[in-house]
């Protein structure tokens, strides 16, 4: 798939001009889609605007100093202004992002989050993706507009992000885990690596990263099953290789995760050994 940027229905413009034109555009909201191939890495870069980041298909990784996040098919993650971040395409991708002034409307989230698009945001996204980029815009399309402002804050918060704990030695435990994730890994386990007592490290980690280890684990666990999932892997061995004793304890933890199984969540085709 080849790199494609376009704003509000003009013509596909490069990275770096896309941005300058964020940047310089007049008006509350500034609409643009982007498809980029699996692997393509965008590299660290920041707006004035918040960004609603919306993945029209495929998954993308946003990685900030505070963590990673991880947008599947049909998800949005809300980026505040001025944070800097970069976001590698785990498959092929095409996004849509709405970028907002910070003073357009109040209580925006101030901080990154992954957020669930209703079905009123889908709509009003697909309603507005074609029209041509007006800073005041007027009757049904300002409406649309206004509505989309209202709308970001009301989002609900899914359990995608991976916040990393400040202090560098834990997070090299988490990055290592990333690297290699397994279930079967306890707590016991990571104090003894980390040189602490039980006590001790399950009171630092939480403080570090502002969530239980074993939260922190099963959300580790998404980011590496997810992408594997979406582009085809039978749940079965991802759930095997993922250091689960069945296929039902793997999808349990996806459902309490994320509500659904993971062939619901994903639609994915009937396969034998699947859940």
């Amino acid at each position: 798939m080849p790199s494609t940027v376009v704003m509000n229905g003009d013509r596909p413009v490069n990275d770096e001009k896309r941005r300058s034109w964020i940047e310089e555009a007049e008006g509350d909201l500034v609409v643009g889609e982007i498809e980029q191939a699996a692997h393509v890495q965008v590299e660290a870069h920041r707006h004035s605007r918040g960004q609603l980041l919306h993945a029209r298909s495929g998954v993308a990784l946003v990685k900030t100093v505070f963590g990673h996040w991880m947008v599947p098919t049909g998800q949005a993650i809300w980026i505040p202004p001025g944070i800097v971040h970069a976001v590698d395409m785990v498959t092929d991708v095409r996004m849509q992002s709405v970028y907002v002034l910070p003073e357009a409307i109040s209580d925006l989230p101030d901080r990154p989050r992954v957020v669930g698009v209703t079905p009123l945001m889908h709509s009003l996204l697909e309603e507005v993706a074609p029209l041509p980029h007006v800073a005041q815009p007027t009757g049904r399309n300002g409406l649309i507009y206004k509505l989309i402002l209202h709308e970001i804050p009301r989002l609900p918060e899914l359990p995608l992000g991976l916040p990393f704990p400040a202090d560098a030695r834990l997070a090299r435990m988490c990055r290592a885990f990333l690297d290699a994730p397994a279930s079967r890994v306890t707590i016991d386990d990571w104090a003894r690596d980390a040189g602490m007592s039980r006590r001790t490290f399950t009171r630092r980690f939480k403080q570090e990263a502002g969530v239980s280890l074993s939260l922190w684990r099963q959300q580790a666990s998404l980011f590496a099953a997810l992408p594997r999932l979406v582009s085809g892997e039978p749940v079965t061995g991802v759930a095997y290789d993922l250091g689960y004793d069945s296929v039902a304890a793997f999808t349990t933890m996806f459902k309490r995760m994320l509500g659904s199984s993971p062939r619901n969540y994903l639609k994915l085709p009937e396969r034998e050994g699947g859940a």
